[in-house]
Parts: structure tokens; sequence; C-alpha cells
């Protein structure tokens, strides 16, 4: 199928402005993902202080953590 000047400019904008559009979202993406990663990690450090505190206590009391290790050490087994 041959194209028109007119049809090749226009496939031509709409390249263009869809290209435009891809790379905005894809930037987009990347500043969700960095803010979802930097929410997990805040949230993996409160965990991990609050886990400390825990085994603290169950040391204090002499009682078993039921908690068990923590999920870092199990992934390493």
């Amino acid at each position: 199928m041959t194209l028109t000047d007119e049809q090749e400019q226009h496939y031509r904008a709409t390249l263009e402005v869809t290209r435009k559009q891809i790379d905005e979202m894809n930037e987009q993406i990347e500043e969700e993902l960095a803010k979802v990663k930097e929410r997990l990690a805040d949230l993996q450090t409160r965990k991990n202080a609050a886990r400390q505190i825990y085994e603290g206590a169950c040391q204090i009391l002499g009682i078993e953590n039921d908690l068990g290790a923590p999920e870092d050490t199990k992934e390493q087994k």
C-alpha cells in the first residue's frame, strides 16, 4: 500500500506523539518504583528495629522468641 504524503506525515506525527507518551510513562513508572523501593526499605528498617526490641524483651523474660530467626537469616540458608 502506497501512502500519500499527507498520510505519511500523519503516521510520522502519530509515531512522534506516541513515542513521547511512552517515554513519559516509562519515566513515571521509574519514579513510582523508586518510591515503592524507598517505602519498602523504610518498612524493613522499622520491622528490624521492632524485632530487636521483641528479641530483647524475650531475653529479659527468659522466654523463647516465637518469631524465630529473622527473615534475612532464613533466606541465606
